[in-house]
């Protein structure tokens, strides 16, 4: 989209935001760039310096700027973006097919966060809890049913989240494989897929369900947000070849800092007999 202001008769700090987001926005302004002081922010817009500060504050919350105590404001620098596309699921399951060596060189930190495993903190943490009503209706089990709750994060060298997600399965549908049960054995080779399958079941249906919200204060500093800056939920449903729902897997992603692709094969018309040549109309 072009350029433009907002149209309402502004304010001076609106204004001011206004035109120094435009010259963000027509890359007068680069990234890591200095903005003008308060001080001369006023002289420039004939304004006090508490409308200047106003201003800043106003690009601050578009996710604009970064400044910090003692740090005068720069135009914010893009982080790096992880592209997160549902033809991952078929990568998946492809990979857990493969002999285990191969499976443990490969996973989320190599697919998503192009970075070695070695590079980043990671975590995971299981704990059994009743299914409750929402799990329950998804899994067509009772609420008072057991589930595997499993928690997974990494973070990088300065301890900001780089992943953060929290998995479900029925007790009942994993405890033939104990090895399931116990935390120690992440990062398993392969993932989810590759664990359901020493207990039998394929997924063959994938459901990613996205929706945004603000973050609270701790998730901010856990992430490492700048304000303005929303938070991307994606629920992910996985059903295997009977339509029963096998996982359910809720994740967060910075919307700075995330892409996310849904490629969709699309299937192709029935074949038809030789086209009459007519281009269609009333005959």
């Amino acid at each position: 989209m072009e350029p433009r202001p907002t149209v309402v008769p502004p304010p001076i700090q609106l204004r001011i935001a206004d035109d120094i987001r435009m010259q963000i926005e027509r890359g007068e302004l680069k990234p890591g760039a200095s903005l003008p002081t308060l001080a001369e922010m006023a002289d420039r817009w004939s304004c006090s310096v508490g409308s200047a500060r106003a201003a800043v504050a106003l690009l601050k919350a578009q996710g604009l700027i970064s400044s910090g105590r003692g740090r005068a404001p720069v135009v914010r620098v893009p982080p790096r973006k992880v592209i997160r596309s549902s033809e991952r699921h078929q990568v998946e399951k492809d990979l857990a097919a493969r002999p285990q060596a191969e499976r443990a060189t490969v996973g989320e930190a190599e697919t998503n966060h192009n970075m070695q495993i070695s590079e980043q903190k990671f975590r995971s943490r299981y704990d059994q809890i009743e299914a409750g009503p929402n799990l329950a209706a998804l899994f067509r089990i009772e609420p008072t049913d057991p589930v595997l709750r499993r928690r997974y994060d990494s973070t990088d060298s300065a301890d900001l989240l780089l992943s953060s997600s929290v998995s479900y399965m029925p007790i009942a549908l994993i405890s033939s494989n104990p090895a399931l049960l116990d935390e120690a054995n992440e990062p398993w080779p392969g993932g989810t897929q590759h664990q359901l399958s020493t207990v039998g079941v394929e997924i063959m249906t994938m459901i990613d369900e996205v929706t945004a919200r603000m973050p609270t204060t701790v998730e901010a500093q856990l992430w490492g947000l700048p304000d303005g800056v929303p938070l991307i939920l994606c629920r992910r449903i996985s059903l295997d070849a009977n339509e029963r729902v096998v996982e359910v897997s809720d994740a967060e992603y910075p919307a700075d800092r995330t892409e996310l692709r849904f490629v969709t094969p699309l299937k192709p018309w029935p074949k038809r007999g030789k086209p009459s040549g007519r281009q269609g109309g009333r005959s």
